[in-house]
């Protein structure tokens, strides 16, 4: 197997597309043409990451946060992101990161802490728009069905939990070729008429161009009549932040410890617990702050995520409970995430949960 099938995988869960402007995911380091040996998942790719990969035999680390954030002048070795990726080059290791495209997702990192929680009926915080566009194209009637199942296989017409959505309308299209055409119905030269489908169909953004060209190429028409509009709408499916109900509520100081328990850390900064008992609750992993309103908007009793500034606490305005669980604590369990996912769809390598610890944070 190649190491391109790894990243191909995920992209289907998490599309590159869906990262944040400002974001690097993606191949950081290395060949995707490469043989897989064993892949090794991990939070932070450091030093001590590719040393454990090298002992384990693994030749791509999938990592959430990317080793390469900012740009890189050169390899000198004068900080550890230049020793890393120096290191996983001597050694053939290719290193993947899967960042905020696994944070927009709504079965990515914040459904692994709604989980952990104990939340039901999840929604996204924030839903992102400009993600939503819909095509509209004509066919014979004829050809009708098996265009639509086409672009329901390349990933048209899916709305929540509805798949192979469609709306159609019958009416009686008419074109006319010149001495250059080569029409499928009709003849040169000779006005033809047709009863034709009108198809429109939802598709998110980044799946323009591989719908498209799958419409094109399976069309019987030389000259495909089509349009596609952005929608206002919002994907309810993509965005940032999740938020739900405990199954039942808890009184607060409770609830605070069964987060501690359950997100596995040391300490809690909290704002004053404004309500007697928690059962909305907003969470959103790494640096959440700027979802507060988000989180007030759904009166959730409390907002859980990290890198909380010492004014933004102030923002809390006894509407909401903020809980600050740290950044690294926050997203811990994303790596479990990604060797579940990995363990499900391949069996010819080994998958490998980092044991290394890279927290830079200490607690006294």
């Amino acid at each position: 197997m190649k190491i391109k099938e790894i990243s191909d995988y995920l992209e289907t869960i998490a599309p590159i597309q869906l990262q944040e402007s400002y974001d690097n995911s993606g191949f950081m380091v290395g060949d995707k043409d490469w043989n897989i040996n064993n892949v090794l998942v991990c939070l932070d790719c450091t030093e001590d990451v590719v040393d454990e990969a090298i002992s384990k035999s693994c030749n791509l680390i999938v990592t959430h946060h990317p080793i390469i954030f900012n740009g890189v002048k050169s390899l000198v070795g004068k900080n550890y992101v230049e020793r890393t990726i120096i290191k996983a080059i001597k050694n053939d290791i290719a290193i993947y990161a899967i960042h905020t495209n696994l944070d927009n997702i709504k079965d990515g990192v914040n459904s692994v802490i709604a989980k952990k929680i104990g939340l039901e009926k999840t929604k996204i915080l924030r839903p992102k728009k400009d993600f939503i566009k819909k095509i509209s194209f004509y066919c014979p009637v004829s050809e009708a069905r098996r265009l639509k199942d086409l672009l329901w296989e390349a990933g048209a017409g899916n709305i929540g939990n509805y798949s192979h959505c469609s709306f159609s309308t019958i009416g009686q299209g008419s074109f006319l070729g010149n001495d250059y055409s080569k029409p499928s119905l009709g003849q040169k030269n000779v006005l033809h008429t047709e009863k034709e489908e009108k198809i429109e169909m939802i598709l998110p953004s980044y799946l323009q161009n591989k719908i498209l060209n799958t419409l094109l190429s399976g069309h019987p028409y030389e000259e495909v009549a089509y349009d596609i509009q952005l929608l206002d709408n919002v994907n309810q499916n993509i965005g940032s932040g999740l938020y739900g109900k405990l199954k039942k509520r808890m009184k607060s100081n409770d609830f605070l410890k069964h987060l501690k328990k359950v997100m596995q850390t040391d300490r809690i900064r909290y704002t004053n617990l404004h309500k007697e008992h928690i059962e909305t609750v907003a969470v959103c992993g790494g640096s959440g702050s700027f979802l507060l309103d988000d989180a007030k908007r759904v009166k959730a009793d409390i907002f859980i995520t990290a890198d909380i500034k010492y004014h933004e606490f102030f923002d809390a305005e006894d509407n909401i409970t903020i809980a600050d669980i740290g950044h690294y604590e926050s997203e811990q369990f994303t790596k479990e995430l990604l060797v579940e996912l990995l363990n499900k769809k391949f069996t010819k390598f080994a998958t490998y949960l980092s044991v290394t610890n890279t927290n830079p944070i200490n607690y006294i």
